[in-house]
């Protein structure tokens, strides 16, 4: 076991306020409890635990035991269950150890979920995803705004968005940055792009090519930018509205469907088209009476 200076990095280490978020006084030293009496966190919100990883931490805690214990709450008689540390719990299993150090917590079932959401976005090995989702949680669940959550977390609400705009990509795009087949740059030029359709494309060609994050940007920004472009050109060459009018008011005079084009230099023509001679008849009458 590691000597009693290496100890004592709990949840405080991670946050600030972390008495605020617990609404409790941490222990005043660090306890030695029976892994046996320990159960596992019902909200634990990482979902994959990578074997080899947890081999190595297990191998490590065997050689100096755990530096950052455990952190735990009280749910009986010699009852407790993990808000942060799962990985150590698990690990520390693996390594055949009978007590691990913690602090023990009071929290409730909403107090849990929230220090362990929080605990988990800490954590430096998450891909973005996992952080995302963690975000997203604390908003639904916890009922924190981007702001207190800003707080508890210590990022920027910036940051913190640019997460969450993550869940808005395709599922095929999230998986790859799971699998990190792309990172989190790539993420980000790819979200600016609002065609889900797009975006899939963008993503297929950046994985086929190992295309840079450089390179991405300058594929989003050549696509926004001929949209904008084609954008532009359709609403210089559609007809203001005084010709609009003037198109309808002809076509009812004629009683027929007028065709008006016009250029931007003010030049055009007017088209009054016919189908037989009877009525071609019909508008050399209305042109007369017209005179």
């Amino acid at each position: 076991m590691a000597k009693k200076s290496a100890l004592g990095r709990g949840l405080g280490a991670l946050i600030d306020n972390a008495d605020e978020v617990t609404q409790s006084k941490p222990a005043s030293s660090i306890n030695e409890i029976e892994i046996s009496k320990i159960e596992a966190n019902p909200w634990q919100p990482r979902t994959k635990f990578d074997d080899e990883r947890l081999q190595e931490l297990s191998k490590s805690i065997k050689e100096i035991g755990i530096v950052q214990p455990l952190t735990l709450r009280k749910i009986g008689k010699d009852r407790y269950q993990l808000i942060a540390g799962e990985r150590r719990f698990r690990a520390s299993k693996l390594a055949g150890l009978e007590k691990v150090p913690a602090y023990v917590r009071t929290a409730d079932d909403d107090t849990m979920l929230e220090m362990a959401l929080v605990e988990n976005i800490q954590r430096e090995d998450l891909d973005p995803i996992e952080v995302a989702i963690s975000y997203q949680r604390l908003i639904e669940e916890c009922k924190l705004t981007q702001e207190s959550m800003s707080e508890r977390v210590g990022k920027k609400r910036s940051t913190i968005t640019n997460y969450l705009r993550l869940l808005k990509l395709p599922a095929e795009v999230q998986l790859g940055l799971v699998a990190k087949e792309i990172g989190m740059g790539h993420a980000r030029a790819i979200i600016s792009v609002e065609d889900p359709n797009a975006q899939l494309q963008i993503y297929e060609e950046t994985v086929k090519n190992d295309l840079s994050v450089r390179k991405v940007e300058e594929l989003v920004r050549d696509l926004n930018s001929g949209k904008k472009e084609k954008k532009e050109k359709k609403a210089k060459t559609e007809d203001p509205e005084e010709y609009k009018e003037l198109k309808s008011q002809l076509s009812t005079f004629f009683q027929t469907n007028i065709q008006f084009t016009r250029t931007e230099n003010g030049k055009g023509k007017i088209v009054i088209p016919f189908t037989s001679d009877d009525e071609l008849e019909k508008i050399i009458g209305i042109l007369d009476k017209a005179k």
